[in-house]
């Protein structure tokens, strides 16, 4: 078990552990853990659709998901679903403590490249309903597509559309710290304050509303160092 590298002195505890995705939705609702460490390929009910119930149920826990492959299309559909982000199996235990502590913070756990690949899914999914991040909507897309966004985009304040920005292009609340001269605290308040007003549950979901909204586009994006 992944968990088992890590000691009390990490801050954390293993509650339950499940063998199939219906045994962990149950556990879940039973448990009601910080987060869920989801393997996305499991018998009978799946870690997409364990995701999905999970998330749907209303519970307050994140979801990380597990995937073997770096572009695994099942790790990206579990995303979709509504999980906080995803690792390899093959993580190291000092990372895996940190995602950990990250995604029950309310961040979320995405690398540059798996948010440009997000975007495009997106981007293929949601055809015309990007806009230019200078206003109105893009060339041929319906005004209805994007209208939604844009008004709930006039609710921010000027340094939470900065932040914004930032997240959806995959920066950390630290990395948005010293790109902004803020504090990280001051960030995450922004974080918190922009995913309330938009009705978002995490960065992931702001990494879509942002294209949607024309905030940002699949390229748009911090490239990985």
């Amino acid at each position: 078990m992944l968990l088992e590298a890590t000691g009390p002195e990490e801050g954390l505890e293993v509650v339950g552990e499940a063998g199939d995705g219906a045994t962990a939705v149950r556990m879940v609702a039973a448990l009601q853990p910080d987060v869920v460490l989801m393997d996305v390929r499991m018998p009978g009910v799946d870690g997409i659709e364990a995701t999905r119930r999970v998330v749907e149920s209303g519970s307050a826990a994140r979801v990380l998901v597990l995937t073997t492959f770096d572009l695994d299309e099942l790790a990206f559909a579990a995303l979709r679903a509504g999980a906080s982000g995803f690792l390899l199996k093959d993580v190291q235990p000092d990372e895996l403590v940190r995602a950990l502590h990250a995604v029950a913070a309310g961040d979320a756990v995405l690398t540059p490249r798996l948010t440009r690949h997000l975007l495009r899914l997106a981007e293929e999914r949601l055809p015309g309903a990007g806009a230019e991040a200078a206003g109105g909507p893009a060339a041929g897309a319906p005004a209805a597509a994007v209208r939604p966004e844009r008004a709930q985009l006039e609710q921010l304040t000027p340094r939470e559309r900065d932040v914004l920005v930032e997240v959806a292009r995959g920066l950390s609340n630290a990395e948005v710290a010293r790109k902004l001269v803020l504090s990280e605290p001051t960030v995450k308040g922004h974080v918190g304050r922009l995913l309330a007003k938009l009705g978002l549950r995490d960065r992931v979901q702001v990494v879509v509303w942002a294209y949607r909204a024309g905030v940002v586009t699949p390229d748009d994006h911090t490239p990985s160092s």
